[in-house]
C-alpha cells in the first residue's frame, strides 16, 4: 500500500515567511499536528507541534511576528511516496520522528505521514485480519 492512502492530504503548506500563528491555524484547520515549509515551491522545513513547544512557548517568542524561517526544522526527512508503511514506520520509531513529509518522484510534497496515522491503519489491518481468521474457524459447514 502507498503512503499517500494513509498519510495526510494534500499536505498542510506554509512559506519561510509565515508566522507561527499562521502555521498554528493551517494545523488547527487540517486537524495535523505539522506544516511542510517551502521556499519558492521547495521544500526547506518542517514545522510541528514539538516546535511550538520547545522553540516558540518556551522561548517565549511572538506568534505572531516569529517567523517559520526563525524556528523550523531546517534538516528534513522524506519518505517517497511508494515506501512501505512498515519501512516508513521502522525509520520514524529509528529517528525519533512523529511526522514525514511524502514526496513524489520530483521532490514536490504530495503529503504528510504521522504517526498516528500509520498506527491507526497498523490497526484497522489487524484487526480485518483477525476478523477473517474468526470468521473461518468459527464457519461450521458441512464436514466442519
Amino acid at each position: 500500500m502507498g503512503l499517500l492512502k494513509i498519510a495526510s492530504i494534500p499536505a498542510a503548506i506554509v512559506t519561510t515567511q509565515s508566522s507561527v500563528i499562521e502555521a498554528v491555524q493551517r494545523m488547527s484547520e487540517k486537524g495535523v499536528g505539522a506544516v511542510a515549509v517551502l521556499d519558492k515551491n521547495e521544500l526547506v522545513g518542517i514545522f510541528t507541534e514539538r516546535d511550538l513547544m520547545n522553540r516558540v512557548v518556551l522561548e517565549g517568542r511572538d506568534p505572531k511576528t516569529t517567523t517559520m524561517s526563525e524556528v523550523m526544522t531546517r534538516e528534513v526527512e522524506t519518505v517517497r511516496k511508494d515506501m512501505l508503511v512498515g519501512e516508513a514506520l521502522r525509520l520514524m520509531v529509528e529517528r525519533r520522528f512523529r511526522h514525514l513529509p511524502v514526496v513524489g518522484s520530483d521532490g514536490r510534497v504530495l503529503g504528510i505521514l504521522s504517526v498516528r496515522n500509520v498506527l491507526q491503519h497498523t490497526v484497522e489491518d489487524l484487526s480485518d485480519q483477525l476478523d477473517s481468521m474468526v470468521n473461518f474457524f468459527s464457519a461450521d459447514g458441512p464436514g466442519g
